[in-house]
């Protein structure tokens, strides 16, 4: 990631400067000196010595924003570098404008030990382009009988907990673990589906599965859990975060909650409020996601969940996977998609149609998660770290899976018109992507 070219002091002349943090929004320049946002004022007059040593960018007409963070990726490594590494998926991460990823422990072997974690920690440390922040397992080996240990899990650098891709069924083992991780400070972060109702559903319960003959997960088997936990974390008090939602009824679930006062906060993805269950009309599996995507209905109530706040972050759920789980009958092939390098334009879409604003959108991709993940990021404010994002909002293009630095290529966006990317990423003042 360093290089003469990409390290030193930069200064972004005229940018639109979108910091949520502060709810700052206005044309300033932005300041980076050793790695550090120094200062954020329109007109910043530099002197001699400060001038001769500053890079100087010309950022008008785009948005400079805080590094943007997805708190829900999966790196695959260790176990799976077939499908993706830490160096490919963060490579992946900042040329989709990320600074810092969240991955989730549903590695070969399991992140649930302090080992494991401080392997993915030097992993990234050598080989990443952006910082990374492992997310432990809730129980060994994602099992679901007995908890990990947070405590050591929690020294080696893991910032929560999840059994992603696998739901905690038992509801004693999700309390303990709710009531566990507070001695840490540690989120507990719900993968939020009641196998018994979706136990070999292969997409959307409703009028397409029917037609295609095609065993449905219905809305309620999300739903059901959501209930559940919900009610765990008001027994509790536990800081609990809902992953992936993707339906109406889950949207209204978290809302109610909210208005109660729980400490919950949620996230989606851009496949929930982008694509419907009708697409799988051609058995295409690249479509193939848990939980599975939705109905016009759905998209339209997680768009308004994000709207009024109930939907607190926008995260990829970046599952890469090879043509040899992809590629198979629907039946038979892999869920997930990846997203790092689609996530953005995608969500850029919702500002021009009037569901975000500029600021609203950032929050949802920057200081959001780094507030709900407790970390010092996802701020402009003098003395952050420079992970800084620069946009371009109004470039056009088309995505093209064949340009991702990602090693998978499981995108349905292939081929989709798109407006604005990243141009630039800063990663602790120094370049690590630019376009």
């Amino acid at each position: 990631m360093k290089s003469d070219e990409n390290s030193g002091a930069f200064i972004f002349r005229n940018g639109r400067v979108l910091d949520p943090s502060r709810e700052f929004d206005r044309v300033a320049d932005v300041l980076v000196l050793d790695g550090r946002i120094a200062e954020v004022n329109a007109g910043l007059d530099l002197g001699s010595d400060i001038s001769a040593r500053v890079r100087a960018i010309d950022a008008s007409g785009k948005w400079i924003v805080p590094g943007l963070i997805d708190m829900h990726v999966h790196l695959r490594e260790p176990g799976e570098e077939y499908k993706e590494t830490i160096a490919s998926g963060t490579a992946a991460a900042v040329a989709g404008g990320f600074t810092g990823v969240a991955c989730m422990p549903n590695t070969h072997p399991v992140n649930d030990c302090a080992a494991i974690t401080q392997f993915i920690l030097e992993r990234a440390k050598y080989h990443g382009s952006c910082r990374v922040f492992p997310v432990a397992a809730i129980s060994r080996n994602l099992e679901g009988n007995n908890l990990a240990e947070y405590g050591e899990l929690r020294d080696a650098g893991a910032v929560a907990v999840s059994d992603d891709g696998r739901p905690v069924t038992n509801a004693l083992l999700m309390r303990r673990a709710l009531e566990y991780a507070q001695t840490f400070d540690l989120l507990v972060i719900a993968h939020s589906e009641d196998p018994s109702l979706s136990g070999g559903g292969l997409m959307n319960e409703g009028e397409v599965s029917t037609r295609l003959g095609l065993r449905g997960i219905p809305n309620a088997a999300e739903e059901v859990m959501i209930a559940r936990d919900l009610l765990l974390a008001e027994l509790t008090g536990g800081r609990l975060h809902i992953a992936h939602v993707s339906t109406a009824g889950s949207v209204e679930l978290i809302r109610a909650a909210k208005a109660r006062g729980l400490s919950v906060t949620a996230e989606t993805a851009p496949h929930y409020f982008t694509l419907t269950d009708d697409l799988i009309s051609g058995f295409d599996p690249v479509y193939k996601v848990n939980p599975p995507i939705r109905s016009s209905r759905d998209i339209a109530a997680i768009k308004q969940g994000l709207a009024d706040g109930t939907l607190d972050v926008i995260a990829s759920d970046h599952a890469p996977h090879s043509v040899v789980e992809k590629d198979l009958e629907f039946e038979f092939a892999a869920n997930g998609m990846i997203g790092l390098e689609s996530s953005l334009p995608l969500i850029l879409e919702l500002v021009r149609e009037g569901v975000l604003s500029p600021l609203q959108a950032i929050a949802k991709m920057s200081s959001n998660p780094a507030s709900i993940l407790k970390i010092p990021f996802g701020t402009l404010r003098s003395g952050a770290p420079a992970d800084i994002t620069v946009i371009d909002p109004d470039v056009e293009y088309v995505l093209d899976v064949n340009r991702f630095r990602s090693k998978s290529r499981n995108c349905p966006f292939h081929g989709r018109p798109a407006r604005g990317r990243a141009i630039m990423t800063l990663v602790g003042g120094e370049v690590a992507f630019s376009e």
